[in-house]
């Protein structure tokens, strides 16, 4: 064979192989590596992992292409780091797609300078403040948690339940913890609990015994604390009980961390609430799955940033291409009846249908995600109690 024509024919298949990798599509996780949430953060990541290697084991995308998962730190508490590490993925990692941030703020934050600019669709597992539902996104954002407006109220119904009818509130003050505490306040009103004190702390601070021994002069003697369990809310629990003024505690989902109880020294009185998964037919495959993988299928958020991993998986098929808008378009698609219903871990199954012509159903492992029009979804809330220094699901709240 000439020299010229061994050249020609490496240069074609040089050329093939570049253009098979340009198209495989690029999936972000954003997520809070460091900051507040940091404990938190590993089994998110890997709920979502979870979700493109079984995807990827399982042939891919787009006729053999592999998704390539990246991960950026948004930190949680910064919001100009969540947007220049969305920017980094939006236009220089050029990804097809996004899951998180995992905070309120970050995720408005990433949405608002980068991806709605870019086209990019972006599910957050664990973005939970009522302000994203009113968020301008060219309908590109979506989460697969529900809203603070509904967690706050079962929160109300779960301390009535307990029968506990007054509480002082204490929240970080930003979109999570001021969209929270309002709804909670409201919910609670609502069925005759009374708030004593509902007021707002700074994040990051080392000494928050001011702020306690204000809300302790409410008369209260339950404290809700709506803000992080590597952050503020560690801290304001700790001083709370070293100055005796409150023995009772309650937290968000952003409480949620086995962490917290550690450093607490494993002697406190905690509820909690987090969204859960309901019993549907997707949470077994889930469960089953994350256990082999050597997770924890109970972890918060974990079980809804697999959905997100997953749904966002099945745009790109369904799209037929890693063109943005194209995913954008399919995200509810995948995830509503009518079709073929589509477990977690079934990825082949949902090939063969999207093949065939078919429509599809994703029901996932933390609900079946049916977006409504501005991307939420209605989910479950769960009590969890603290047992053997660990949180534990106690059930649905009704």
């Amino acid at each position: 064979m000439k020299k010229s024509i061994r050249f020609t024919l490496l240069a074609a298949a040089m050329a093939t192989t570049a253009a098979v990798q340009a198209a495989d599509p690029k999936i972000a996780f954003l997520g809070g590596f460091t900051g507040p949430l940091e404990s938190l953060t590993p089994p998110i990541y890997a709920g979502v992992k979870l979700a493109v290697d079984q995807v990827n084991a399982q042939g891919g995308v787009l006729k053999g292409s592999k998704i390539e998962l990246l991960k950026g730190d948004s930190t949680c508490a910064d919001a100009t780091a969540a947007s220049n590490v969305a920017d980094r993925m939006v236009n220089s990692e050029k990804v097809s797609a996004i899951v998180g941030p995992m905070c309120s703020g970050a995720t408005i934050a990433a949405a608002n300078n980068a991806a709605i600019p870019g086209g990019v669709p972006l599910i957050s597992p664990s973005a939970t403040s009522p302000a994203l539902t009113t968020l301008k996104d060219n309908d590109l954002v979506f989460r697969t948690a529900p809203s603070d407006a509904y967690q706050g109220e079962m929160m109300a119904k779960m301390l009535k339940a307990k029968g506990i009818n007054e509480v002082a509130i204490s929240y970080v003050n930003n979109d999570y913890g001021k969209g929270f505490a309002e709804a909670l306040a409201d919910a609670f009103k609502a069925i005759g609990g009374q708030v004593a004190a509902n007021e707002a702390h700074e994040d990051g601070k080392a000494d928050y015994r001011g702020e306690v021994g204000s809300l302790a002069s409410s008369g209260a003697e339950t404290l809700v604390v709506l803000a992080y369990a590597d952050g503020s809310g560690q801290t304001i629990i700790r001083q709370a009980m070293e100055s005796g003024d409150f023995a009772k505690f309650v937290g968000g989902d952003g409480m949620v961390g086995d962490k917290l109880i550690g450093a607490l020294g494993g002697n406190i009185d905690m509820i909690a609430t987090k969204p859960g998964s309901p019993e549907l037919a997707g949470k077994a495959p889930f469960v089953k799955a994350a256990k082999a993988a050597g997770m924890d299928p109970d972890a918060v958020f974990s079980a809804q940033a697999y959905d997100a991993g997953f749904i966002l998986a099945l745009a790109i098929e369904k799209a037929g291409s890693a063109d943005r808008a194209a995913i954008a378009k399919q995200v509810r698609n995948v995830a509503t009846a009518p079709g073929v219903e589509i477990l977690p871990g079934e990825w082949k199954k949902a090939v063969a249908a999207i093949k065939a012509g078919k429509d599809i159903n994703y029901q996932g492992a933390s609900g079946n995600h049916e977006f409504d029009k501005v991307g939420d979804v209605p989910g479950v809330i769960v009590e969890m109690d603290i047992k053997n220094d660990q949180f534990v699901e106690v059930g649905v709240i009704q």
